[in-house]
């Protein structure tokens, strides 16, 4: 039985994110997430401008004449939402914390999924599985897809991205869409990552909330791991150590910039004190062009 609470919001993230998918998404998702499969469909004459890798030698041969193959594109797609909900997800310093941002644009790709006749699934992680529902269809299926979003309450505070990664491998046996959102407080990934894009069409939703950047001055603070547990007493009344945090949390940003773009994933960059429409909007629009 969902909580009352629950069900209201889970209705009205519904009523807004179909809203987004029909005005703004549909487009956008279609274009950018194109069939990866092919089907034979006919041969048909050599024509001025067709690529000779498409010649098939056996009927030229038979013809007399060059011909090329043709092919369908297979629409239907598998989706997979990868999902990171460690400790650090459970913050924000702005009106939502990062793993309630996660699950509403986790939410409006799998109403577009489905308004494309695709497969979602999904799997929430932590530094183990949490919960994988493999993928699946219909508005009843992306309606539990929400509530798990919302509802599941991790056994543990860790991350283990690659663990997730490897998960992924194991379960998905044709190349399907896998998106990944996650802060990315973890280490030990970048290889997994990669053989993962490889085989499938990987995007990052980079979450990042402007207190791991930079501290305000507000004299001693502790400030606690919320993986580990560790707690530490910091004096923001320090620029030295403002300075410090805020280098550190940019060299790391730097790396992971790095890392994304040396492996050729594609990222959205999410902030927490922002709302997260614009840069969707444009990473669908930009990447339907590309």
């Amino acid at each position: 039985m969902i909580p009352k609470e629950l069900f209201k919001k889970i209705r009205q993230i519904e009523i807004r994110t179909k809203g987004l998918v029909n005005n703004v998404f549909g487009g956008e998702y279609h274009s950018r997430f194109k069939g990866q499969g092919i089907e034979f469909a006919e041969v048909r004459p050599y024509q001025v401008g067709d690529d000779v890798r498409s010649i098939d030698w056996n009927v030229s041969a038979r013809m007399g004449d060059p011909y090329v193959k043709l092919y369908d594109e297979e629409r239907e797609q598998t989706v997979m939402l990868a999902v990171d909900i460690s400790g650090s997800e459970n913050f924000g310093s702005a009106t939502k914390l990062k793993r309630e941002i996660a699950a509403e644009i986790c939410a409006i790709v799998a109403f577009s999924a489905i308004k494309n006749s695709d497969k979602v699934g999904l799997l929430l992680f932590s530094d183990q599985i949490e919960l994988f529902v493999p993928p699946g269809k219909g508005r009843r299926h992306v309606l539990r897809l929400i509530r798990d979003l919302y509802a599941h309450q991790p056994r543990s505070t860790g991350t283990n991205i690659a663990a997730a990664i490897n998960h992924l491998h194991r379960v998905l046996s044709r190349r399907s869409i896998v998106m990944i959102a996650s802060d990315f407080m973890d280490t030990d990934f970048e290889k997994p990552l990669r053989a993962l894009s490889q085989k499938h069409d990987t995007v990052v939703v980079h979450l990042i909330d402007p207190r791991e950047e930079t501290l305000p001055n507000v004299g001693l603070i502790e400030l606690t791991d919320a993986e580990s547990g560790e707690t530490v007493v910091v004096d923001t009344g320090s620029r030295r150590v403002r300075e410090a945090l805020a280098d550190e949390a940019d060299r790391k940003q730097r790396e992971l910039t790095a890392r994304f773009r040396k492996n050729q994933i594609d990222r959205l960059v999410v902030r927490t004190d922002e709302s997260y429409l614009e840069p969707l909007v444009d990473f669908f629009r930009v990447r339907s062009k590309a």
